[in-house]
């Protein structure tokens, strides 16, 4: 065992690594007449979110079920070119996560550990992102998502570390009081600053201050 604080990283994806654009979603909400915000709160509904992060249903299959949903709102044409939209939103990646967490693979093993699709992989290929952790956890590909102790364990153990060793950042709090209840120390995100006191001592840097909380999106 190291004089490290931990011995292996796993870290969350969205919102901490990946953004999504829902500009265009949110112009098309507008031009519908409904707030910003309705096909998100539809799309990520329990009966469609679940089954959707544990690969049960397909890209179209979440699309359909969206419109159908929101046809109840707007004209059908509508309803399908915004679930259209959502499921295909455009994502960026926070560049200075990227290199802060190569600067930790340098010392630990990181995984990546995310309620995530079946087609993950093609996203990750398609933001440079396919080396840039030890291992994915997906949760439609292990079928546990977060915040289910079952993927926790996979995570520690696909990072060959226990749990009381392995350190967990996210963005979602019942994540992260899942993951402490998993034994290990885990750090809710909000922003670089959080991920950088964390991975301090592993990559020389002085930790910065904490800041104050921020609220986020509603998916973690």
């Amino acid at each position: 065992m190291s004089d490290l604080a931990f011995d292996a990283l796993l870290c969350d994806l969205d919102n901490v690594i990946r953004f999504f654009d829902l500009d265009e979603v949110t112009r098309q909400e507008e031009a519908a007449g409904i707030a910003p915000g309705t096909t998100m709160e539809i799309a990520f509904a329990p009966e469609r979110d679940l089954p959707l992060l544990l690969g049960r249903i397909s890209r179209d299959e979440w699309a359909a079920s969206i419109a159908e949903a929101l046809a109840a709102r707007v004209p059908g044409p509508q309803a399908v070119a915004l679930a259209a939209a959502f499921t295909h939103t455009p994502s960026r990646v926070d560049q200075q996560v990227v290199e802060l967490l190569g600067r930790v693979r340098r010392s630990v093993p990181v995984v990546l550990v995310t309620n995530a699709t079946v087609w993950l992989d093609d996203d990750l290929a398609r933001l440079g992102l396919t080396g840039l952790a030890d291992d994915v956890v997906n949760s439609s590909r292990v079928r546990i998502a977060k915040p289910d102790a079952g993927i926790y364990e996979i995570a520690a153990a696909r990072a060959g570390v226990p749990a009381h060793r392995c350190a967990f950042v996210d963005d979602s709090r019942a994540n992260v009081e899942a993951a402490r209840r998993a034994g290990m120390t885990a750090v809710l995100y909000r922003d670089i600053s959080d991920l950088r006191r964390l991975v301090a001592p592993l990559v020389g840097e002085v930790a910065p201050s904490p800041a104050k909380e921020m609220r986020t999106g509603p998916r973690g």
